[in-house]
């Protein structure tokens, strides 16, 4: 495969954890961009060329010199972590020709046990990590999202109902043991390991009997029903390894043994 920058930013993101390299809170408010902007750090220590973040881009950080993205989910511990929300687009290993990694940092829910810098900014620590390859969270590099609407709704027919999809999708935590507290690396088994790295685990993703490819609304009874049809590749193994750096703990990761439970939100993304 094409050279990767995954390795690199995988260790620079574990040394930072071990220093005790802090995320800084944007504000009292903001609940996305913290964990960003940790992690940007880590991209420009390495000399990384990227494009900058923003509001309702995907991924976060497109990479100039390498065909890849990193898109950054932060979340509280203990709170929701299971799961989250994606209101851009469906998890995915490639997209618009490029390799996708996700990373998935959880941080303190309770923040105000850390006191206020002069900056007037809380500083708290990455609790623990998750790099994974995209493919581990969904392996359909085919399907394209887009919204749309229709027009003449309501008494006069001139309100527009627009279909604004949003995918709740499980985190690594769900879906594997042995990550909690840990600073992890899951890769696609086809992907060359690096030296620099220990395998700590093999894990397995296994498609589904059925795809939903379609659903529909009856604004009458609020009622949602999804259009199923069998999945030609039913049954289909795909393989991952997780890593961690050779001096970090050996502890084993392996898959769950149940499904993940994927709860109902209302909220928007827990980023």
């Amino acid at each position: 495969m094409t050279k990767t920058t995954c390795f690199d930013v995988f260790e620079q993101c574990a040394l930072a954890v071990q220093a005790g390299e802090l995320i800084e809170s944007v504000s009292a408010k903001d609940k996305e961009f913290h964990f960003q902007n940790w992690f940007q750090k880590r991209l420009q220590q390495l000399s990384i060329h990227f494009e900058g973040s923003g509001r309702n881009t995907y991924p976060d950080f497109c990479l100039v010199e390498y065909t890849e993205g990193y898109e950054i989910k932060g979340l509280a511990w203990p709170g929701r972590e299971r799961d989250y929300d994606s209101n851009s687009q469906v998890p995915a290993g490639f997209h618009n020709g490029r390799q996708i990694f996700y990373m998935f940092g959880r941080y303190p829910a309770d923040l105000s046990q850390f006191a206020y810098q002069e900056s007037g900014k809380r500083q708290y620590p990455v609790v623990d990590l998750v790099m994974c390859h995209g493919d581990f969270l969904n392996a359909d590099h085919n399907y394209v999202h887009k919204n749309k609407s229709v027009k003449g709704f309501g008494t006069y027919g001139d309100i527009m109902i627009r279909d604004r999809k949003m995918y709740v999708a499980p985190t690594p935590f769900a879906l594997t043991e042995g990550t909690t507290g840990l600073i992890t690396l899951i890769l696609p088994e086809s992907m060359e390991s690096d030296p620099r790295y220990q395998e700590v685990g093999r894990l397995t993703r296994i498609e589904a009997d059925a795809l939903v490819v379609g659903y529909t609304f009856d604004l009458r009874t609020n009622e949602l029903k999804a259009e199923h049809v069998p999945n030609p590749s039913a049954g289909t193994k795909h393989r991952f390894v997780a890593y961690r750096l050779v001096n970090q703990t050996s502890k084993p990761v392996s898959m769950l043994n149940r499904e993940p439970i994927i709860e109902e939100s209302p909220g928007a993304d827990e980023e």
